[in-house]
């Protein structure tokens, strides 16, 4: 089968091919999600209402939460299995690939009718202020009432790539991108649904991603499979599951809590100051999510290598990434601080509002280079089967050290204090990060030559 004629770029493939041919789907889908991600902000700016624009951003933290659930199982769910598929045992990895999806479906259903519950504590929460409290209220329904689709299409666009099926993920994605694009203008400005409008086609979009991978699942799937009973046969397979992929959903989850608390000191600003961050946050999405897309779409190939125990493969394949997710970091950087005024302006139309938007942005991409070091130490120590180290990276990268910094920058330094506090945080975060990846390293090296 096609799947396993993909084995050779996880096993003796030169790597840089490799890299690529893993690598570039993850960030084809990724690109696209971006686009589509500015899209609903440039056509709800086009209804000239900021208050429209800071109630994506004030909901986004939620978003934030599915996405980290979704990535916390479809990673984990990921790894697992290539893990098995290094090691030839195909049984285990149907196993994984059961526990994932159906807990993903329960996930789902609990979390519509929790949140749906408790809608206005958590708008209260999360610092909606009164002007935008009925586009955001609406935003919100929407985007929850859809959350099991929008769990369940991202984790299983991630479970497939375990097994080679590369094409399928991409497709999945562009086809719920392409149906979100066509939608935004016509709910948002046709419809005039505005935010509401935002939410309904990016639901719509991730229904029809799940159906289509569904569809292939049952069809096509070598290793990834929907019977039940395989999850049945063995469910603390799914502790496994979870464990390896709890630091990518912590840090999902920690970086929704640091927008949050961010957003609730911005309050205290105005709701201009909330809709300047959230586009200049735009700018340091684009980066988060390329290097993040590089790392987990080669996170297979750093598990089926050490699955398979070469580790000469691993070392040369975590030297390659770190160049390319480094030059990544970069040129994104001077991308966006070149051209600034035009990004921040398919936002922001005030002039004052976007004039503080370009500050913010300059601020943050400062430290974009940096970014991809934590992503890939965290792949790695989730690879070579260290959870509670990359959970412990997570934890600080995104909450630990943002969270308390945010506070304290702004209690000195005010409203320039909380940008400042996103460099900060990442500096310190990066400096961990390298140490647990050299700490790990000798640890190995020690193991090897006793």
């Amino acid at each position: 089968m096609e799947q396993m004629e993909n084995e050779k770029y996880f096993k003796s493939g030169p790597v840089w091919k490799s890299i690529f041919v893993m690598a570039v789907p993850s960030v084809v889908i990724i690109l696209v999600m971006i686009f589509y991600n500015l899209a609903d902000m440039f056509f709800i700016a086009m209804l000239n209402d900021t208050a429209q624009v800071a109630a994506i951003s004030l909901v986004g933290p939620v978003f934030s939460i599915l996405a980290a659930v979704a990535t916390m199982v479809g990673n984990g769910g990921c790894t697992t299995i290539a893990n098995a598929f290094g090691a030839k045992d195909l049984e285990e990895g149907k196993i994984y690939s059961s526990v994932s999806i159906w807990f993903t479906c329960l996930c789902g259903v609990v979390v519509t009718v929790i949140l749906l519950v408790a809608a206005n504590p958590v708008l209260a929460f999360l610092g909606t202020p009164e002007d935008s409290w009925i586009p955001a209220k609406e935003y919100y329904n929407v985007l929850i009432a859809g959350s099991t689709f929008i769990l369940l299409g991202n984790t299983l666009a991630m479970l497939v790539r375990a097994e080679g099926a590369m094409k399928e993920s991409l497709v999945s994605n562009l086809m719920g991108t392409v149906i979100n694009l066509v939608l935004d203008p016509l709910f948002i400005l046709v419809f005039r649904m505005g935010a509401a409008g935002a939410a309904m086609a990016t639901v719509l979009g991730n229904v029809a991603a799940t159906v289509y991978l569904a569809i292939y699942i049952l069809r096509k799937g070598n290793i990834v499979t929907l019977d039940i009973r395989y999850a049945m046969k063995k469910p603390k397979a799914l502790l496994r599951v979870l464990a390896i992929g709890l630091p990518n959903g912590i840090g999902s989850i920690l970086s929704g809590f640091a927008s949050t608390f961010s957003n609730q000191l911005l309050a205290s600003y105005g709701t201009n100051a909330i809709a300047a961050m959230a586009a200049a946050g735009k700018g340091t999405m684009i980066n988060d999510f390329l290097v993040m897309a590089v790392c987990m779409g080669c996170q297979p190939l750093l598990s089926y290598s050490y699955g398979a125990k070469d580790f000469a493969r691993l070392k040369e394949i975590i030297k390659k990434l770190l160049i390319l997710l480094f030059g990544t970091g970069f040129s994104v950087m001077v991308l966006c601080l070149v051209f600034r005024q035009g990004l921040i302006g398919m936002f922001l139309k005030e002039a004052v509002v976007a004039e503080l938007g370009v500050q913010m942005l300059t601020i943050l991409m400062l430290t974009s280079p940096l970014i991809g070091i934590g992503y890939l130490v965290t792949s790695y120590l989730q690879a070579t089967n260290r959870p509670t180290r990359a959970i412990v990276l997570s934890v600080l990268r995104q909450g630990a050290l943002l969270i308390p910094s945010l506070y304290v920058m702004n209690f000195l330094f005010g409203i320039h204090g909380i940008m400042w506090a996103y460099v900060v945080s990442t500096v310190l975060a990066t400096a961990v990060a390298l140490v647990l990846y050299f700490t790990q390293k000798r640890k190995e090296k020690e193991v090897l030559t006793a």
